[in-house]
């Protein structure tokens, strides 16, 4: 076995390129002090926290036509999850949009999806959160992914997760750890169907794995569950902004969170996903049975196209990156 020594980096760097790093635009790191556009050098330390605990946060968001979408509800989101953890954040919002614009123009392109994280740092295996200099920033560009309907227009497959829902205080905080999320996605794609949604232990709808659900009621309520023990996703909460305009001509009579039990979810007119990679989505199967008459509603492409409207046309929520 070669032991190997820093001069042998570039030679052995060579053999390293894969074919999935085409979709890896650039990548800014705090231990490294700037951005690298080789996905061969997109590195991190072994001994940060991040990666042998999942002791940190992330933020992910779209790039749309040269602007960060919806940038500062991440920000803002990014900060409470920072808190969650007691982890202190060394940056202010204004040298995070600079990271992350210079990180995005490194990357030269104008669609994209871009992630933050913040970790504890690195400086020991250990499990103390004291043993390093402190939280590190890393800062990715990378391809992003097609909406969910551009390839499925016939809507979504759901069926009942067995993975058991996180503690609130760790469902509200986005952190890194996600054996929970992965093993829902491994359910999901093991079953053949396109998404797993979990219930508590009242029976009451939770969340997907990395997805956001509602219903549509038959008496037009739309209800996403209560926000103290799920994600606050950020496409959630923006659809449910642009669904209260639809309440003033009565498309709509309520626009909310409640607790929704299985039943309610069985005999709603709509189940809705939501999501940064897949937008909105009609899920028109739960449990093997037909949601509604089976086929995406009316409300969902209401919704959807009040949606694709704000990702272009929105200029309060766009960030210019240029």
């Amino acid at each position: 076995m070669n032991i190997l020594q820093l001069d042998d980096f570039p030679r052995w760097a060579e053999g390293l390129r894969r074919p999935w790093h085409d979709k890896y635009y650039a990548m800014y790191s705090s231990v490294f002090g700037g951005i690298v556009t080789d996905p061969r050098l997109m590195l991190l330390p072994m001994d940060d926290h991040l990666v042998h605990r999942g002791d940190g946060i992330f933020e992910a968001f779209k790039i749309v036509d040269g602007a960060l979408y919806n940038f500062q509800a991440h920000l803002v989101r990014l900060r409470d999850s920072a808190r969650g953890l007691s982890l202190a954040m060394k940056w202010t919002d204004a040298e995070l949009t600079e990271i992350v614009r210079d990180t995005v123009r490194a990357g030269g392109r104008r669609d994209a999806t871009a992630r933050i994280y913040v970790s504890r740092g690195p400086g020991s295996f250990g499990v103390s959160p004291y043993d390093g200099p402190g939280p590190q920033l890393y800062v990715l560009a990378t391809a992003t992914g097609a909406p969910f309907m551009l390839a499925h227009p016939a809507g979504a497959r759901v069926r009942t997760s067995a993975v058991p829902p996180k503690d609130a205080a760790l469902a509200i905080t986005k952190t890194c750890n996600y054996v929970p999320n992965v093993l829902m996605k491994k359910e999901a794609l093991d079953a053949g169907v396109d998404f797993t949604v979990g219930f508590d232990a009242r029976g009451c709808l939770t969340e997907g794995a990395v997805e956001n659900f509602g219903i549509v009621t038959r008496d037009r309520r739309l209800l996403f569950p209560k926000l103290d023990a799920i994600l606050p996703g950020t496409t959630m909460l923006r659809i449910m902004e642009l669904a209260r305009s639809l309440t003033a001509d009565g498309e709509l009579r309520e626009v909310g969170h409640a607790d929704l039990p299985r039943a309610a979810v069985e005999r709603a007119a709509e189940l809705l996903v939501a999501g940064t990679t897949i937008h909105l989505t009609a899920a028109v199967e739960f449990d093997n049975r037909p949601i509604g008459d089976g086929r995406p509603g009316p409300l969902y492409r209401r919704l959807s196209a009040l949606f694709e409207q704000d990702l272009t046309g929105n200029a309060a929520l766009r960030t210019t990156v240029e």
